[in-house]
Protein backbone atom coordinates (compact mmCIF):
# COMPACT_ATOMS: atom_id res chain seq x y z
CA UNK A 1 0.00 0.00 0.00
CA UNK A 2 1.53 3.30 -1.09
CA UNK A 3 1.14 6.90 0.04
CA UNK A 4 -1.50 7.62 -2.59
CA UNK A 5 -3.65 4.79 -1.25
CA UNK A 6 -3.97 6.64 2.06
CA UNK A 7 -5.23 10.03 0.93
CA UNK A 8 -7.60 11.69 3.34
CA UNK A 9 -9.95 14.00 1.49
CA UNK A 10 -13.05 12.62 -0.15
CA UNK A 11 -14.40 14.36 -3.24
CA UNK A 12 -17.23 15.83 -1.16
CA UNK A 13 -14.80 17.25 1.42
CA UNK A 14 -12.61 18.70 -1.32
CA UNK A 15 -15.65 20.40 -2.89
CA UNK A 16 -16.40 22.01 0.50
CA UNK A 17 -12.93 23.51 0.93
CA UNK A 18 -11.88 24.18 -2.68
CA UNK A 19 -13.52 27.64 -2.80
CA UNK A 20 -11.71 28.64 0.41
CA UNK A 21 -8.16 28.16 -0.81
CA UNK A 22 -5.87 30.63 -2.53
CA UNK A 23 -3.98 29.99 -5.74
CA UNK A 24 -6.99 28.71 -7.68
CA UNK A 25 -6.96 28.99 -11.48
CA UNK A 26 -9.94 31.40 -11.35
CA UNK A 27 -7.97 33.91 -9.22
CA UNK A 28 -5.46 36.55 -10.24
CA UNK A 29 -1.82 35.92 -9.44
CA UNK A 30 0.09 32.68 -9.30
CA UNK A 31 -1.75 29.41 -9.07
CA UNK A 32 -0.76 26.33 -7.14
CA UNK A 33 0.44 23.37 -9.14
CA UNK A 34 -1.93 20.90 -7.52
CA UNK A 35 -3.89 22.39 -4.63
CA UNK A 36 -5.50 19.11 -3.62
CA UNK A 37 -2.21 17.21 -3.39
CA UNK A 38 -0.72 20.11 -1.43
CA UNK A 39 -3.57 19.95 1.11
CA UNK A 40 -3.21 16.16 1.23
CA UNK A 41 0.52 16.59 1.94
CA UNK A 42 -0.15 18.94 4.84
CA UNK A 43 -2.76 16.54 6.22
CA UNK A 44 -0.21 13.73 5.93
CA UNK A 45 2.23 15.77 8.06
CA UNK A 46 -0.51 16.46 10.63
CA UNK A 47 -1.62 12.81 10.75
CA UNK A 48 1.82 11.28 11.02
CA UNK A 49 3.59 13.94 13.07
CA UNK A 50 6.57 13.57 10.73
CA UNK A 51 9.05 16.38 10.20
CA UNK A 52 8.65 18.36 6.98
CA UNK A 53 11.83 16.85 5.55
CA UNK A 54 10.18 13.41 5.62
CA UNK A 55 7.29 14.50 3.39
CA UNK A 56 6.91 11.98 0.58
CA UNK A 57 8.02 13.32 -2.80
CA UNK A 58 4.60 12.55 -4.30
CA UNK A 59 3.38 15.71 -2.48
CA UNK A 60 6.20 17.83 -3.87
CA UNK A 61 9.46 19.22 -2.52
CA UNK A 62 9.17 19.42 1.27
CA UNK A 63 10.57 22.95 1.45
CA UNK A 64 8.20 24.24 -1.21
CA UNK A 65 5.26 22.64 0.57
CA UNK A 66 6.40 24.07 3.91
CA UNK A 67 6.79 27.60 2.51
CA UNK A 68 3.34 27.42 0.93
CA UNK A 69 1.91 26.07 4.20
CA UNK A 70 3.42 29.08 6.01
CA UNK A 71 1.95 31.54 3.51
CA UNK A 72 -1.49 29.99 3.86
CA UNK A 73 -1.15 30.14 7.64
CA UNK A 74 -0.35 33.84 7.56
CA UNK A 75 -3.37 34.49 5.33
CA UNK A 76 -5.82 32.51 7.48
CA UNK A 77 -6.53 29.84 4.85
CA UNK A 78 -6.05 26.96 7.28
CA UNK A 79 -8.44 28.54 9.75
CA UNK A 80 -11.13 28.75 7.04
CA UNK A 81 -10.51 25.12 6.06
CA UNK A 82 -10.67 24.05 9.69
CA UNK A 83 -13.97 25.90 10.14
CA UNK A 84 -15.42 24.24 7.02
CA UNK A 85 -14.43 20.73 8.11
CA UNK A 86 -14.84 21.06 11.89
CA UNK A 87 -18.19 19.26 11.87
CA UNK A 88 -16.75 16.28 9.96
CA UNK A 89 -15.93 13.36 12.32
CA UNK A 90 -13.19 12.16 9.94
CA UNK A 91 -11.13 15.19 10.96
CA UNK A 92 -11.32 14.89 14.73
CA UNK A 93 -7.55 14.24 14.80
CA UNK A 94 -7.06 17.89 13.80
CA UNK A 95 -8.56 19.05 17.09
CA UNK A 96 -5.73 19.44 19.56
CA UNK A 97 -6.15 20.81 23.05
CA UNK A 98 -4.49 20.53 26.43
CA UNK A 99 -6.52 17.46 27.40
CA UNK A 100 -4.68 15.28 24.87
CA UNK A 101 -1.25 16.94 24.71
CA UNK A 102 1.32 16.14 27.36
CA UNK A 103 4.69 17.78 27.76
CA UNK A 104 7.81 15.70 28.14
CA UNK A 105 9.00 15.53 31.77
CA UNK A 106 11.97 17.76 30.97
CA UNK A 107 9.69 20.44 29.54
CA UNK A 108 8.21 21.06 32.99
CA UNK A 109 11.53 21.24 34.80
CA UNK A 110 11.04 17.86 36.49
CA UNK A 111 14.71 16.96 36.10
CA UNK A 112 15.82 19.88 38.29
CA UNK A 113 16.23 19.16 41.94
CA UNK A 114 13.71 21.11 43.97
CA UNK A 115 11.33 21.70 41.08
CA UNK A 116 10.76 24.69 38.87
CA UNK A 117 11.63 28.08 40.36
CA UNK A 118 9.30 30.91 39.33
CA UNK A 119 10.55 34.42 39.86
CA UNK A 120 8.24 37.45 39.60
CA UNK A 121 8.96 39.84 36.77
CA UNK A 122 10.20 43.32 37.58
CA UNK A 123 7.11 45.29 36.58
CA UNK A 124 6.92 49.01 37.35
CA UNK A 125 4.10 49.92 39.70
CA UNK A 126 1.49 52.32 38.28
CA UNK A 127 1.30 55.57 40.17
Amino acid sequence: MGVLDRLVLSDEQWERIAPLIIGRPDQKGSTGRDNRMFVEGVLWIVRTGSPWRDLHEVFGDWNTVFRRFSRWSAKGVWWRIFEALSDDPDFEYLIVDSTIVRAHQHAAGAAKKGGLKIRPLAVPVAV
